[in-house]
């Protein structure tokens, strides 16, 4: 019977000894969603700002779409990412799919309503005087929404580091996109999902101690961001 105090050893030994392979997995998870968050920041943050600062018609309708996306299955995700990139999909000329770039693409997606609906959330918390205030000393429309951003920007980091929890530990709509392939595009998440299967509990278990610490730093920064912006208030 495989021995878990054994395979905690193993793979602390391929953690410790910075194993080469370990290391590679590690670093695509981090540049892909490291991509897919700045793409979602660069999005969503202005389309919160907007939704959160402007009063037009259809914004309701807006944040409820960006609401039901927040909730949206990642495999669903995976699947119309899958369908754009094939080759008969109307993107498949480009032949991304099964490439780190996809997989970026379907995190971006996936990260997207989470970094604008919770940006809008945090900018329409902020009191209104804050604006009126702003405008009254002669504030260019550009320097209240400077202003109002620079009030929520606890609220706007909270948001984006919890994008980034979220596409971190994401598994089926890279899967589905990326194709799980050795060397390429092959990250922490669907290589525990192979390797656990394949019965290589070793490295299957270094890459669930490192997504966990991971996992466990994403958290406590997320509490230190909100924490602060309580006691700002």
């Amino acid at each position: 019977m495989y021995s878990i105090i054994e395979g905690f050893r193993k793979a602390l030994f391929l953690i410790l000894y910075l194993d080469p392979e370990l290391l590679r997995i590690i670093l695509l998870s981090l540049k892909v969603s490291g991509t897919a968050l700045i793409i979602s920041t660069a999005l969503g943050l202005p389309v919160g700002s907007l939704t959160g600062l402007k009063k037009f018609p259809g914004r309701g309708f807006i944040m409820t779409i960006l609401n039901t996306l927040m909730g949206l299955p990642p495999v669903v995700v995976g699947l119309f990412v899958y369908l754009v990139l094939s080759r008969r999909g109307p993107f498949g000329f480009m032949a991304l799919l099964y490439t780190p770039l996809a997989m970026v693409i379907a995190q971006s997606i996936l990260a997207f309503p989470i970094v604008a609906a919770l940006s809008h959330s945090a900018i329409i918390k902020i009191d209104p005087l804050i604006k009126q205030a702003s405008f009254t000393l002669g504030a260019t429309p550009f320097q209240v929404t400077t202003a109002m951003i620079r009030e929520a920007r606890y609220g706007i980091m909270a948001a984006v580091i919890a994008a980034f929890g979220r596409v971190m530990a994401e598994v089926g709509a890279i899967l589905i996109v990326g194709g799980n392939i050795a060397g390429y595009t092959r990250v922490m998440t669907t290589t525990i999902a192979l390797e656990t299967d394949k019965g290589n509990f070793e490295l299957a278990l270094a890459l669930g101690i490192i997504l966990l610490m991971l996992s466990l730093v994403i958290n406590m920064a997320l509490y230190l961001v909100q924490r602060k912006g309580v006691l700002q208030t």
